[in-house]
């Protein structure tokens, strides 16, 4: 600030004043404590007077400080000195954990002022040698108070402090009168300084919210060690110390965890009498019913908008299917119409060929010659078309016997020609199809596989399973020894083709059985009879029979196992046995049955005897 200027005087500036600046100062040290103490208290002062003013209102107080006598001082027990009440022995019962050192020091020297040993023993009473006076306890209680670890030990197991907790019933009545004063004594035992108050009914709900979770998470400075039954200082050795400690800790690890029982007890119990909790919960239940029903009205709204969206849609749709299928409708009309018209023009045509060459005897002489010229009129109305047909109408129409047959003939050449063009693109493309498939048999293809081969192939797949020990080779000397073509097949040649019939289509597969079953029908013919009306014996019976089924085979087995070789008529209790089959069926397929696994046996065998050398 500039000074006023005086009378008869006048201010001149000569250079530009430079703007004030705004420094942000942190005090430290002693400067800090008092920055602290000043904004608690909400004053200005300075450090100095801070101290002063603490220094005196401590003096007042130890001035004020009055102690009350303990009426069983002289009756207590030295040696039960854990037991005392260490408080009221120096007279601040009523004090008690509030009470500070100098308060603490100040009891002490007037105990000590009268009832020391030398005291009482000018005063002409008697005392107790040793350590059985009482003023032992005075002693102890100095010991105990001025010490904070052990001051801090005694205070967590004061013998005044009410450790009950408040039922449901009387909660339930008057929360706030009960509970109050209960979480006010329990918040001494907190370790954060700033503990919520239980507040009122009309307390918000972050209020509340922050109350429950402190206390939900209390965390409790109250230990147990004062209570300890053992004293390690009395052990003779290491290890007894250490098994000391050890119960000890395990001591105070119980009773803290009774005492965060309690703390949590008393929590849960106020949290469930809590008016303002019930009030809470109706406010937000009532908050969520209108939300959840705002959200039902919305998805309703937004429902009935893609309903009709839809709707609309499906209305749309359904009015161009209809169309659709209305033009639809009206094409396979026209063109069944226009087809049923060809059907007829040709039908027609057909007939009036027909008419007209059976008119004309067929345009020839001899009765030979009209039955071949009948079947190619038949062959010509089966093939040519409906232009075609009118043509040939129109010139037998207007032609006399012998260039009629000749227009005959030229069309049945035709169509002759169309036939056999047919036949032979489709075997060429059979061959082709056929020479592709021999060559992705590798190594396998330079060796000819013929229909029997094929068929043997699919049986000694059949009779040798997945799971024999050497299986391709087992499969390719079993076909070396009944094959008819004399290659020899190795193992690979045998897998190569396998893997080829397995990528064949449904169809190439009917055709190869188709192929083999004709063949086997034809090498077992019936045998041409040489002596008229005789009768074929039973055993040589060739009178085709139907492939067994899985369902048969299986009954077959089972009527085998029942029926022994020694029972009476067997075969005719096996074929009785058997559904749909003779005994001459049975005996037959029993036989080859035998044969089979004799084929089987001597692959295996053979195989067996080539890995041995």
């Amino acid at each position: 600030m500039l000074k006023e200027a005086l009378e008869a005087q006048n201010t001149a500036v000569f250079s530009a004043i430079t703007a004030s600046i705004q420094v942000q100062v942190e005090p430290v040290g002693r400067w800090f404590e008092a920055f602290l103490k000043r904004r608690i208290r909400n004053v200005s002062a300075s450090f100095q007077e801070l101290e002063e003013e603490e220094e005196l209102s401590e003096e007042e107080e130890d001035e004020e400080l009055q102690l009350e006598e303990y009426p069983l001082l002289k009756t207590l027990d030295p040696k039960d000195w854990k037991n005392q009440d260490h408080y009221a022995v120096l007279g601040l019962a009523h004090v008690r954990y509030k009470a500070t050192q100098k308060q603490i020091k100040a009891a002490h020297k007037a105990m000590v002022l009268k009832h020391h040993p030398d005291k009482r023993k000018a005063a002409g009473e008697q005392i107790v040698k040793g350590d059985n006076d009482y003023f032992t306890c005075i002693t102890k209680a100095i010991e105990i108070l001025s010490d904070p670890v052990k001051r801090r030990a005694f205070d967590s197991v004061d013998p005044t402090f009410e450790n009950a907790v408040p039922s449901k019933a009387e909660g339930k009545e008057n929360f706030f009168e009960v509970f109050a004063p209960v979480f006010e004594r329990n918040a001494r035992w907190s370790t954060k300084k700033h503990v919520p108050k239980l507040g009122s009914m009309e307390a918000s709900f972050e209020d509340v919210d922050n109350f429950y979770s402190f206390w939900y998470n209390f965390d409790s400075w109250r230990e147990f060690s004062y209570l300890d039954e053992e004293e390690k200082e009395k052990a003779e050795c290491r290890d007894e110390r250490r098994w000391i400690e050890k119960q000890n800790r395990a001591s105070r690890a119980q009773r803290k965890k009774e005492e965060m029982n309690r703390i949590r007890t008393l929590v849960d119990t106020a949290y469930s009498c809590d008016p303002r909790i019930k009030k809470f919960k109706e406010e937000e239940k009532a908050r969520k019913e209108s939300e959840k029903k705002a959200r039902a009205e919305a998805k309703k709204k937004e429902q009935e908008e893609k309903e009709r969206a839809r709707q609309a849609e499906l209305d749309a749709a359904r009015l161009a299917r209809e169309k659709e299928e209305e033009e639809a409708k009206q094409a396979a009309q026209l063109a069944k119409k226009e087809k049923d018209a060809q059907k007829k023009a040709i039908k027609k045509e057909k007939q009036k060929l027909r008419t007209t060459c059976k008119n004309c005897n067929y345009f020839v002489d001899s009765e030979a010659e009209t039955v071949k010229m009948m079947e190619d009129v038949e062959k010509l109305c089966d093939r040519l078309e409906l232009v075609r047909l009118q043509n040939l109408n129109e010139a037998l129409a207007s032609s006399n016997k012998e260039e009629s047959r000749s227009a005959i003939e030229k069309q049945v050449q035709e169509v002759n020609a169309q036939i056999q063009r047919e036949r032979e693109a489709e075997l060429k493309a059979h061959q082709s199809a056929r020479s592709l498939d021999q060559a992705s048999t590798g190594t396998g293809g330079g060796k000819g596989w013929n229909e029997e081969d094929l068929q043997l192939l699919i049986k000694a797949v059949n009779l040798f399973p997945a799971g024999t020990n050497a299986r391709w080779e087992v499969i390719a000397n079993y076909m070396n020894m009944h094959s008819s073509s004399g290659i020899k097949r190795t193992a690979k040649d045998v897998i190569n083709k396998a893997k080829t019939l397995q990528k064949l289509d449904p169809h190439q597969k009917d055709e190869v059985n188709k192929k083999a079953f004709e063949k086997f029908k034809k090498e077992h013919a019936a045998v041409p009879p040489t002596v008229d009306n005789a009768v074929p014996s039973e055993r040589f019976d060739v009178s085709d029979s139907t492939p067994w089924t899985t369902e048969e085979q299986k009954l077959l087995e089972q009527a085998l196992k029942t029926y022994p070789v020694n029972t009476p008529e067997r075969w005719d209790k096996i074929a009785a046995a058997v559904p749909g089959r003779s005994k001459k069926d049975c005996m037959k397929r029993y036989k080859e049955l035998v044969e089979m696994i004799k084929a089987k046996k001597a692959a295996q065998e053979q195989v067996a005897t080539r890995s041995k050398k």
